[in-house]
């Protein structure tokens, strides 16, 4: 409980600190031009195009009450980081206390001496209770919250029915992967920690690969899009960088949430280029092509295995902390929650604690990895789509639920995207340098 009460505290400090910071981060003047008065300015002084000043004339096109409230989302979801940790722990920590997990083991110990069977008839018990007792902070941050911003379009009936689903894919995946690793664990006494996080990493490498093709599609409906004068312009992006996909899907996000979106996916023959309906409805063709600029470059970077490649290396390292502290645990606390070791299975809550201690204290480190592909697949997208402009005003759309000009310290923090003035700032870097080339968009 002591290291509990220090993360409190941390995290109270840290909140404070960048409070500060970001007092002392100038933002854009209120009332300041927009971009093309902006580059009218710098024309009729005979200067150059000036990219600070279009950026801050864009960020000055939200108003203040907007901008209010989407930073005050934003930065309520710090809070969850560390409420979402803490309750998590919490509950992990009522498991194995409880003896609630013991006797989920043996309950499946009683139908079968088979140890895989054992796992298969365990994890489903522990996926449900965890669902049931997690759901009060799931209702909260993933519906009422969403709603009281303005970011959800589902009711109750709808969003609680895709919370099932993810449910029976978690009990469905979840028992394979509980086997595999258990039967691992028991096995290699010595060299646990290194199997088992080989056996991770593939799984990984398994849902990251095959869910936007095969997981997705459970949740919403994808069908083609038909306007030829947006299909034409992005088959003909996906051809020019070597994307193979003969078609363009429409997800019909709208009917979750207001938000716009993309992706460029697939792998051995099943490449999608895919974008949500909102995307459609709420944006230019010339911020549909940043859009999927972007996209492409994820894909045509291979960001997809470069992240598991990144995210392999946390996870390995990640198990060899289990390691070092999870048999210290079970000595001091085993007897009481009668666990014996890494391989009995009424266990798994210690390993989920440590895990989830561990990814809590990297959410730096996690956030950096994401949010440097991401400001690569950006100035991928630039010069595929060139679009600049078009990416300027997609990321005040992203900026409704995504801070815009956050301090330093918070965006290296917090931020798994690069910020609205980071984003925007490189498209008018960009535009400044292109402004006498031949592109779509070569004004204001």
């Amino acid at each position: 409980m002591k290291r509990v009460l220090f993360r409190v505290v941390a995290g109270v400090i840290l909140l404070s600190s960048l409070e500060v910071a970001r007092a002392q981060q100038p933002g854009p003047p209120v009332g300041s031009a927009s971009p093309a008065a902006a580059s009218a300015t710098a024309g009729a002084g005979g200067g150059a195009f000036d990219p600070m000043a279009a950026t801050r004339a864009y960020l000055a096109k939200v108003p203040p009450e907007k901008r209010a409230r989407s930073d005050a989302y934003f930065e309520g979801g710090y809070w969850l980081i560390l409420w979402d940790f803490l309750y998590g722990a919490a509950i992990a920590v009522l498991l194995l206390y409880s003896g609630w997990s013991a006797r989920m083991r043996d309950l499946a110990e009683r139908v079968t001496r088979f140890k895989p069977v054992q796992s298969l008839l365990y994890w489903p018990q522990y996926a449900i209770v965890s669902f049931v007792l997690l759901f009060p902070l799931t209702y909260y941050e993933g519906f009422v919250r969403e709603h009281q911003y303005g970011l959800a379009t589902q009711t109750f009936g709808p969003w609680f029915g895709d919370q099932a689903k993810e449910l029976l894919i978690s009990v469905v995946f979840g028992s394979l992967f509980v086997m595999i690793l258990y039967g691992v664990l028991r096995r290699a006494p010595r060299t646990w920690w290194i199997w088992g996080s080989c056996t991770t990493v593939v799984f990984i490498m398994f849902g990251a690969l095959i869910a936007p093709v095969w997981i997705n599609p459970m949740f919403n409906k994808y069908t083609r899009l038909e306007d030829p004068k947006l299909r034409a312009p992005i088959l003909s992006l996906a051809r020019a960088n070597g994307i193979t996909a003969r078609d363009v899907y429409v997800v019909d996000a709208s009917r979750q949430s207001t938000r716009v979106s993309a992706n460029v996916s697939g792998f051995l023959g099943t490449d999608r280029i895919s974008l949500n309906d909102n995307l459609l409805k709420r944006c230019s063709p010339a911020e549909i092509e940043a859009v999927m600029g972007h996209e492409m470059g994820h894909y045509v970077l291979n960001h997809a295995y470069k992240g598991i490649l990144a995210f392999s290396v946390l996870v390995v390292l990640g198990f060899a902390f289990v390691r070092a502290f999870f048999d210290r645990l079970v000595l001091r606390w085993g007897e009481k929650w009668r666990v014996s070791g890494i391989g009995d299975l009424a266990g798994l809550p210690v390993l989920v604690l440590l895990i989830s201690f561990y990814f809590f204290v990297l959410t730096p480190v996690t956030n950096t990895i994401t949010r440097t592909m991401e400001f690569e697949a950006d100035m991928y997208g630039l010069n595929a789509a060139r679009q600049p402009d078009g990416e300027a005003e997609v990321d005040l759309k992203l900026g409704e639920y995504r801070k815009l000009d956050p301090g330093p310290i918070e965006e290296f923090i917090f931020f798994d995207h690069p910020s609205g003035r980071v984003r925007i700032l490189a498209a008018m870097r960009w535009k400044a340098e292109h402004l006498g080339a031949s592109s779509p968009t070569s004004g204001p």
